[in-house]
């Protein structure tokens, strides 16, 4: 496997951790980055970069941190969130391991990329329920804050540490 292989795979993982907090951000900065030049996609999933995907992942993403700050639909969005979470794992891992084979890069997405977006959900939601417990909801719009920053941060990270 070669060094821009591993890269690949480690800036998908990255991206994939960042699905744990929120689903739509890594997605997002994903197909931004590989719209700029950063990412090499898998064919498969070029249209990520694409326009309608990009305005389309925007808007998701805004809805998403918009929803995350009501505190009700902030649980809603948790129950849902964990499969959809592992998903988005799976799939920017997928995507960005464009040296592998088809066999391998599934495995490894599924493995590496639901596993980290899984373990990330799975810590973000007894944070979230701490957080309910603890403070009747009331902390939970400034945890919804942290974890978008988190995602961004994470995804950014992900995205631009194999670049540099």
């Amino acid at each position: 496997m070669s060094s821009e292989t591993i890269l690949a795979v480690v800036a998908g993982v990255g991206l994939a951790a960042a699905c744990g907090f929120r689903v739509f951000v890594p997605l997002l900065v994903l197909g931004a980055a590989a719209r700029a030049g950063h990412l090499d996609l898998v064919p498969g999933f070029a249209w990520l970069a694409g326009t309608p995907a990009l305005v389309a992942l925007g808007v998701a993403t805004a809805v998403e941190i918009l929803a995350y700050h009501v505190p009700w639909l902030d649980h809603l969005l948790d129950l849902a969130g964990a499969p959809l979470a592992v998903l988005a794992g799976v799939t920017v891992v997928a995507a960005s391991a464009d040296e592998l084979s088809p066999v391998l890069r599934w495995a490894v997405a599924i493995i590496t990329g639901g596993g980290a977006a899984g373990l990330f959900q799975g810590w973000n939601g007894l944070l979230r329920v701490g957080s309910t417990v603890h403070t009747a909801g009331v902390g939970n719009p400034a945890l919804a804050s942290l974890e978008t920053a988190g995602a961004f941060s994470l995804a950014g990270l992900a995205v631009l540490l194999p670049v540099a």
